[in-house]
């Protein structure tokens, strides 16, 4: 059975998706899912995640000509938003055949067609591992050789509309400002002589939030003190928490967005001393993790300007090598930024070549974060975030001013 359907949107995005498939030089792109088991098909390909599917589904889009839609019998309508020829299994020998079909008609000049999927080799990269092994080598034993979708996904992902720069930067506008607040409300309370609390902070970052039509959705602010600095995830809650005293290192990392349609996440760390008098060491480590931030800012913005194609673990590479010269590299103990969009980690290139290796390239109009940390268990740990957008004709860091020196938050 075939047929060819499909919705305006939907032409016009398969459309995108062939050019970036001639782009690449690739000969298709094979989207698959079962059960939901790959969520960024339903975004790229702009369908309903919540729809109800119980059997495969796959969907093929040649770099030329039309794509193949491929349903169960009980489930023939589930691609109908799409365009393309509509081809119904039931059996599974039936539904190898035409998988078999599909890809080799893709093929040409003798070789093997080269056919995008949601796979990672060696699982390098598993934010995009959504297809799992036996499917691909399915697909390997159809004559297609399978290769990493990883790049392209970034394209329809992580690059933004206009929109949502400013959506970003107002949502960064804000939190810059929500943190000094934060700073300040914590020395309003101690010079009063009234408790404060972690989770009193967390909780005024979050009122201001409401405030300003923003979310953070369920993860709220990290605000931690002294040894609770030192667990980069730690987050205090109605039950755990910690006061905030004088002489206390804080550490306050905010996140947002705007509540609109497809707004996205900025992503802030700031660090400073319930005090005037922070330790040698506070000043030391601070001093060591500010250079490291500044050393990636600076490798990105001239690799840009000399239009060198960069890969998010080299730019990880730079900002941890300072660190590591500095003698504190054991105790940076994750990668040293993310991909930032309308969820705050986003699908784009993270800054990693420590957790993964991602060598995912840097491309225009996306945007993430570079926060490199150090942390001493059982002492205090310092990390300083800030989001690098990068345009089409150079970087910006957004939300400034940015962070050069440790807060005194008492300082009259």
């Amino acid at each position: 059975m075939t047929t060819t359907e499909g919705g305006t949107a939907n032409v016009a995005r398969v459309a995108d998706i062939q050019a970036a498939l001639r782009g690449a030089g690739l000969d298709g792109w094979l989207f698959y899912d079962f059960r939901q088991s790959d969520p960024l098909a339903y975004r790229i390909l702009k369908l309903d995640p919540n729809q109800f599917s119980t059997r495969r589904w796959f969907y093929f889009v040649p770099a030329e000509g039309e794509p193949t839609r491929i349903n169960h019998a009980i489930e023939q309508g589930k691609l109908d938003l799409l365009p393309g020829r509509r081809l119904v299994y039931s059996g599974w020998t039936v539904l190898h055949g035409h998988l078999r079909d599909t890809l080799s008609a893709a093929g040409g000049n003798g070789h093997a067609p080269r056919i995008a999927m949601q796979y990672s080799p060696e699982n390098s990269i598993p934010y995009i591992s959504r297809v799992d092994a036996g499917t691909i080598e399915l697909v390997r034993s159809l004559g297609a050789e399978p290769v990493t979708s990883a790049d392209l996904v970034q394209l329809f992902e992580a690059v933004w509309t206009q929109e949502q720069y400013d959506s970003h930067v107002t949502a960064a506008d804000n939190i810059h400002n929500i943190i000094q607040e934060a700073f300040a409300e914590v020395g309003r309370k101690i010079k009063a002589d009234e408790p404060v609390t972690e989770y009193d902070i967390q909780q005024f970052m979050v009122r201001r939030f409401e405030e300003l039509n923003m979310t953070c959705n369920d993860d709220h602010p990290i605000v931690s003190v002294n040894a609770n600095a030192a667990s980069p995830h730690y987050q205090p809650n109605a039950e755990k928490f910690s006061p905030i005293r004088r002489g206390d290192f804080l550490l306050l990392d905010v996140w947002a967005k705007l509540k609109e349609p497809g707004a996205v996440y900025a992503d802030q760390t700031w660090t400073g001393f319930v005090g005037d008098d922070p330790s040698e060491e506070h000043l030391k480590v601070f001093t060591i993790v500010r250079d490291a931030r500044d050393a990636a800012i600076e490798f990105v913005r001239e690799a840009f300007a000399a239009g060198r194609e960069i890969k998010g673990a080299e730019v990880d590479d730079v900002s941890r090598g300072v660190i590591e010269r500095a003698g504190y590299g054991e105790y940076f103990t994750h990668r040293t930024g993310h991909s930032i969009g309308e969820e705050v980690h986003g699908n784009g290139a993270h800054i990693d070549n420590l957790e993964t290796k991602d060598s995912r390239k840097i491309i225009p109009r996306t945007c993430f974060s570079i926060e490199p940390g150090i942390y001493l268990p059982g002492n205090f740990g310092v990390r300083s975030e800030i989001d690098l957008y990068v345009g089409d004709d150079g970087i910006e860091v957004t939300g400034r001013p940015i962070q050069t020196e440790l807060v005194r938050i008492l300082r009259d």
